[in-house]
């Protein structure tokens, strides 16, 4: 799916961190908010941004001030690795 946001320009320097990437900011606060209400799994935002590993989603959770990570967390990361992990056996 395609989104595209109009920002006027004198809000767009606020709004935007200097030198990245505004589709990438944008997709990135998305990504977190759904994170953050639960709509997301940590499986899923690492796959939707592209983070490799768990340690690197850790890193980008604290930098943006998500450090919490409970047990219901893992149970929903472990339930979507295992569906994806059989699906690929499937296919």
């Amino acid at each position: 799916m395609q989104i595209t946001v109009t920002v006027p320009n004198d809000l767009a320097v606020t709004l935007l961190p200097s030198g990245k990437d505004p589709a990438r900011a944008a997709l990135e606060a998305l990504a977190l908010e759904a994170f953050r209400e639960r709509r997301l799994t940590g499986f899923q935002l690492r796959t939707l941004l592209g983070i490799q590993s768990r340690f690197e989603l850790d890193g980008f959770l604290k930098k943006h001030r998500i450090e919490k990570y409970t047990v219901e967390d893992f149970d929903d990361d472990l339930a979507v690795a295992e569906r994806q992990h059989n699906s690929d056996r499937t296919t």
